[in-house]
């Protein structure tokens, strides 16, 4: 007699999926820095023995050793052409080992970037990462696609898109979830497990992050929301604890089957887990599932299991940039407007910074730019000083806003903060891997880039927040942008620049410009932007200084006849004279063509600044 398919058999019975791979794998001596996916062609038997176990133990379903097995992570480990080989080894591996006793779902995990619109990779490219896994897998015989672990909607439905080019095979589209039920970018499984449905999973669930009692929580939210769809739901072994430099699951299988009760009576009908999980606790859970009595269990169309229209947040109207700002309202009017850069100090003491933003104030400029820790050492946050100029400075602050050391969250979090202490400026930099300063090993984040920014200021600003759930009155925050008109790939710049212009980006601040005529040039090319350019100055204050920034600083183009000038200059205040003359001379040219200026020194000194810009105001 033939096996059903896997739909059928979940619609007549709670299928029982394995457990966890990786620390399967780790426990029999792999190294955790290993690719455990590479093992389906370099150590297949070690593979096979895991299956082996799990189906021994009682599981209906088993999973490709393939989690990680996209493009991009093998790349990592210098095995990116090798994405067909390894899926296909992982499929056939499972496939051999269950045979007709039990299904195989093929294992596909998120790619390990951000994809858009936080990310630089496009939604089309996350498609076929996952359609060349998907296909491979398809061709090793798998039965299911099981989709897991993805904390981004967004880039679950793509690959739910990208099976489905593939296949039409059934899809489980697990979301991992924090403990307040909501994904880990903030989506709530209310929001979440429809849209996967309305994309094309068969089945949607929870799995991995948190353990088996917050989990139930957001099964019972999903069954209210998903009507008579199928649930899946595999959770940790609890939370991993530190134990003599080993995390250790200490969740027991006991506990865990008893959790496996709670989630088949709130409507799951697949049901196994996740890291840390054994043979042993999969046991505990197939011994518990048949020792359900047949009502016990809550299947799909059950009349308490009704569907939810679940209507998605509205986006608010944003406000106008001429009410966000002083700054955003002599943009909207053409008014040109001036501006100095002012660095953050070294420890906390804030008044010289904040007699610098005075002096700046009382000399007519409208903006003073606080720019994010361009060098090491403890200086005061960009957010907390520009908050201080904002309270105390009588001047607008720009809050240059970097990627570089923030997660998604927390630039969330740093955005509404700015906008609750009147911070409304913003111009945000994906920012640079620092390699010099006082800590040049320190880490770097760059869960997303300036594009992605841009993304949260423009969420932010119509009412939402990063997973589209409302939080109230939108932000005025004014988001801004860099551009480098200078670039050496420049259509690769004018192409990120017009994804910034189309995320929602109100103005643009460029790199210091120094070639008139290459200025011109860019702003042809950009005129169909139609946003207010404004453009940045460097006084130079030495010859060297010249040199350095014609010869050492990527993408700065400085013309030979201005170096030479500097070196003409005889003694060091006639090069600050210089300096400061060719700076003056460039804000006349460029004040015709642009909405305004910014101007940067070599060590921040708002006074050098100041004398480039007084003729200006």
């Amino acid at each position: 007699m033939s096996r059903p398919g896997f739909l059928d058999a979940l619609a007549s019975r709670v299928l029982v999926c394995d457990g966890a791979m990786g620390t399967q794998l780790y426990g029999r001596g792999v190294f955790i820095n290993r690719c455990f996916e590479s093992l389906n062609t370099s150590q297949p038997d070690l593979v096979s023995e895991v299956h082996r176990e799990y189906l021994a133990a009682g599981a209906d379903v088993i999973e490709t050793n393939t989690f990680g097995a996209s493009r991009l992570k093998l790349r990592a480990f210098g095995l990116g052409d090798e994405v067909h080989a390894i899926n296909l080894a992982g499929a056939r591996l499972a496939r051999a080992a269950a045979g007709d006793a039990a299904y195989v779902a093929g294992a596909i995990g998120p790619l390990g970037v951000r994809i858009e619109p936080w990310g630089k990779t496009g939604v089309d490219e996350a498609r076929e990462y996952f359609r060349e896994q998907a296909a491979a897998l398809v061709e090793g015989g798998v039965d299911l696609l099981m989709l897991e672990t993805f904390r981004d909607w967004n880039e679950a439905a793509a690959a739910v898109d990208a099976v489905r080019a593939v296949c039409d095979l059934p899809i489980v589209a697990q979301v991992t979830t924090e403990e307040d039920g909501n994904s880990l970018d903030g989506t709530p499984p209310e929001q979440f497990g429809p849209a996967l449905l309305a994309r094309g999973a068969n089945v949607v669930g929870v799995n991995c992050s948190v353990g088996p009692a917050p989990m139930l929580e957001t099964v019972e939210r999903l069954a209210d929301a998903c009507g008579a769809t199928p649930l899946s739901a595999q959770p940790n072994a609890g939370k991993p604890r530190d134990i003599e430099g080993r995390n250790i699951y200490l969740c027991s299988p006991e506990y865990m089957a008893s959790y496996a009760r709670r989630f088949i009576a709130a409507g799951v009908r697949l049901v196994g887990g996740c890291c840390g999980t054994t043979p042993e606790h999969i046991r505990q859970i197939a011994l518990a599932v048949k020792q359900l009595a047949p009502d016990s269990t809550r299947p799909p169309g059950d009349a308490r299991h009704r569907a939810v229209t679940v209507e998605t947040p509205m986006a608010r109207t944003p406000v106008p940039r001429a009410d966000k700002s002083v700054v955003g309202a002599k943009l909207s009017a053409g008014t040109f407007i001036t501006g100095v850069e002012l660095v953050p100090p070294r420890g906390h003491a804030a008044a010289d910074a904040l007699a610098a933003a005075r002096l700046a104030a009382g000399r007519g400029i409208d903006l003073v730019l606080v720019s994010d820790a361009p060098r090491g050492g403890a200086r005061v946050g960009a957010l907390a000083l520009a908050a201080l100029i904002r309270q105390q400075g009588g001047i607008e602050p720009l809050l240059q806003y970097s990627c570089r050391d923030r997660n998604l969250l927390g630039i969330q979090s740093d955005l509404l903060g700015a906008h609750a202490m009147g911070v409304r400026n913003i111009l945000g930099i994906t920012g640079d891997v620092r390699k010099i300063g006082d800590i040049p090993d320190a880490t770097a984040v760059f869960d997303v880039d300036s594009v992605g920014l841009t993304h949260v200021l423009s969420r932010l600003n119509h009412g939402l927040d990063i997973a589209g759930q409302p939080i109230g009155e939108p932000t005025g925050l004014l988001a801004g942008v860099m551009v480098n008109p200078a670039a050496a790939d420049l259509d690769r710049e004018l192409r990120r620049f017009e994804y910034k212009v189309e995320a929602g980006a109100e103005f643009v601040v460029t790199r210091p410009v120094f070639d008139v005529s290459a200025f011109e040039r860019f702003l042809r090319r950009v005129e169909h932007l139609k946003i207010p350019v404004v453009a940045g100055l460097w006084p130079f204050d030495s010859p060297l200084n010249a040199e350095f920034m014609a010869n050492e600083v990527p993408d700065v183009v400085v013309p030979l006849t201005l170096v030479e000038r500097m070196r003409a200059a005889t003694g060091a205040d006639e090069a600050r004279r210089e300096g400061v003359k060719i700076a003056k001379e460039l804000l006349d040219a460029l004040r015709p063509m642009t909405a305004g200026v910014v101007v940067s020194t070599p060590a921040g000194r708002v006074e050098r600044a100041l004398e480039v810009v007084s003729a200006a105001v």
